[in-house]
């Protein structure tokens, strides 16, 4: 068995805002949850708000499926574990997991393609060389993870 384990993001609280008239998480909050700990997950590379705010670049969301399993309630704390899947010069390709924080029931799924992208010329360009080097690192230790189940799922009603 692997000591491999994908990287494990600040709790989150759910807040009274993000509460819908079904009385649960509003889906979008979800997205929003999610980000936050993509966020994480860029700053821990060097690529995030800092980076960002100094012109050097920026790391641009692609595509995200996300799968809503479980109701989450005002109060419920959360935390995601994100595992790389895959990147290349100029991509990023996530997956997270998002628990409850007591107990750990997993409630949704998000799986993420993610584009660096040089601020100046607003054009996609390779990630910084540090940038690379933590993600080569990352990614040995996560291809020892199992794929995620849902990783690649697609779209559409299933017929019976």
């Amino acid at each position: 068995m692997s000591n491999a384990a994908p990287i494990v993001c600040p709790e989150q609280e759910v807040i009274a805002p993000w509460i819908d008239y079904n009385g649960h998480l509003n889906m979008a909050y979800y997205h929003v949850i999610f980000d936050r700990s993509v966020d994480y997950f860029y700053d821990m590379l060097g690529i995030g708000e800092g980076y960002a705010r100094r012109g050097l670049g920026s790391v641009f969301t692609m595509e995200v499926h996300v799968h809503y399993l479980n109701e989450v309630s005002l109060g419920d704390r959360l935390q995601v574990h994100l595992q790389l899947l895959d990147f290349d010069q100029k991509c990023l390709h996530f997956f997270q997991h998002m628990y409850l924080a007591e107990g750990g029931h997993l409630v949704a799924t998000s799986e993420q393609l993610a584009l660096h992208v040089d601020m100046a010329s607003r054009r996609s360009a390779p990630f910084p060389e540090g940038a690379s080097s933590a993600l080569a690192d990352i990614a040995r230790e996560h291809a020892l993870l199992e794929r995620p189940e849902r990783s690649g799922s697609s779209i559409g009603i299933r017929r019976r």
